[in-house]
C-alpha cells in the first residue's frame, strides 16, 4: 500500500475521531487535560512491545525522540481546548490548514525536502481549501466572535506543536526502524503527560474526573464511547505515522484536506439528524462557500496523485 493511500485511509478514520472527540469533550468528560491524559496514557501502551522491537540508536537520538514525543500531549491539549470553544469542523480544519503550511516551511529548512511542480500545486490547493473551510462564513454574534477568537488561539498553538512533532517524527523515522522510533516517541509522550499530575489543581481535575466518570450512570456506554474513539484514533495515528516514515511529511499533512471534507459533510448530516448532540452552521451561504473549498481540496488531491 502506497504512502498516499495510507494517509488518506488514516484521515478518513480521523474524521470520525474528530466528531467523537467533540462529543466526548462536550457530553462526557468536559476536561481537556483529562482527555489528553487518557489518550497519551493509552497510546503509551505500545511501550510493552519494547523487549521485541526497541533498539538503541544512540544517546543523542534517544533524547531527541523523547523530547519530540513530549510535544504530543500538549498538541492534544491545545486541540481539545479549541474543540471545546468552537465548531468541530472549523477547529479541525483550521488546525489542519495551518499544519501543512508550517510543515512545508520546516521540512524545507530542516529536512531539505524537495517537491515537484505538481506537488507544489497540490500543496497550494490543499492548504487553500483547508484554510477556506476554516475561515469563511459570517453572521456571528459578538459573543460568538470572542468565543471563536479563543478557539483560533488554541488552534494555532495546536498546529505549531503538531507541525514540530511531525517534522521530528520524520527525522526519527529516517534514522531507525519505524516501530523502534515509534516506541521512543510514545515514551516521550508518557513522560510529558505525567507533568499534568504535578500541580495539585491539575491532579485533582484529572484524578477527580476519572473517579466521577466511574460513578456516572451509563458509565459503561460512556467508557465505550471514549475507548472506542481512541481505538480508532490509535489506528489512524499509526497509519499516519507509517505514511510519514515512507513519504514526504509536508504532503502527507496537506492530505488532511480529505479528512476535513468528510468531517464537514458528517458535521452537516449530524446537525440535521442529531441537533441535540451536534450543531454546525449550515446556512445556504456557508454551504456555497465551503463547496468552493471542497473543490480546492479536490484539485489539490488531483495534483498530488497525478
Amino acid at each position: 500500500m502506497s504512502w498516499i493511500t495510507l494517509a488518506i485511509v488514516a484521515y478518513l478514520i480521523l474524521a470520525l475521531v474528530n466528531l467523537g472527540d467533540k462529543l466526548v469533550l462536550d457530553k462526557v468528560l468536559g476536561s481537556s487535560k483529562l482527555y489528553a491524559f487518557i489518550i497519551s496514557a493509552l497510546g503509551s501502551l505500545v511501550i510493552f512491545l519494547a523487549p521485541w522491537f526497541l533498539d538503541w540508536p544512540g544517546t543523542g537520538l534517544v533524547i531527541l525522540q523523547i523530547l519530540i514525543g513530549a510535544l504530543f500531549p500538549f498538541a492534544l491539549l491545545f486541540m481539545y481546548e479549541a474543540l471545546k470553544k468552537g465548531d468541530a469542523s472549523k477547529v479541525a480544519v483550521l488546525i489542519g490548514g495551518l499544519i501543512p503550511v508550517l510543515t512545508v516551511f520546516l521540512s524545507v529548512v530542516f529536512l531539505r525536502e524537495n517537491f515537484s511542480a505538481n506537488q507544489w500545486w497540490g500543496l497550494s490547493f490543499l492548504v487553500a481549501g483547508s484554510l477556506a473551510m476554516a475561515l469563511i462564513g459570517g453572521g456571528r454574534t459578538i459573543k460568538q466572535q470572542v468565543f471563536n477568537r479563543q478557539a483560533v488561539v488554541y488552534s494555532v498553538l495546536a498546529a505549531l506543536f503538531y507541525a514540530v512533532f511531525f517534522i521530528g517524527t520524520k527525522y526519527a523515522y529516517d534514522r531507525q526502524e519505524f516501530i523502534s522510533a515509534f516506541i521512543w516517541l510514545r515514551l516521550g509522550a508518557l513522560l510529558a503527560v505525567l507533568i499534568f499530575l504535578i500541580r495539585r489543581k491539575d491532579r485533582q481535575e484529572i484524578l477527580g474526573g476519572l473517579r466521577r466518570q466511574e460513578k456516572k450512570p451509563k458509565g459503561q456506554r460512556r467508557n465505550l464511547l471514549i475507548f472506542g474513539t481512541q481505538i480508532l484514533g490509535a489506528a489512524a495515528f499509526i497509519l499516519q505515522n507509517y505514511a510519514i516514515s515512507l513519504g514526504p511529511v509536508a504532503i502527507i499533512n496537506a492530505l488532511q484536506g480529505v479528512q476535513y471534507v468528510i468531517l464537514l459533510l458528517l458535521g452537516w448530516i449530524l446537525t440535521i439528524t442529531l441537533p441535540k448532540w451536534f450543531k454546525e452552521n449550515i446556512s445556504r451561504q456557508i454551504i456555497w462557500e465551503k463547496a468552493l473549498a471542497i473543490i480546492l481540496v479536490s484539485l489539490g488531491l488531483y495534483f498530488i496523485t497525478s
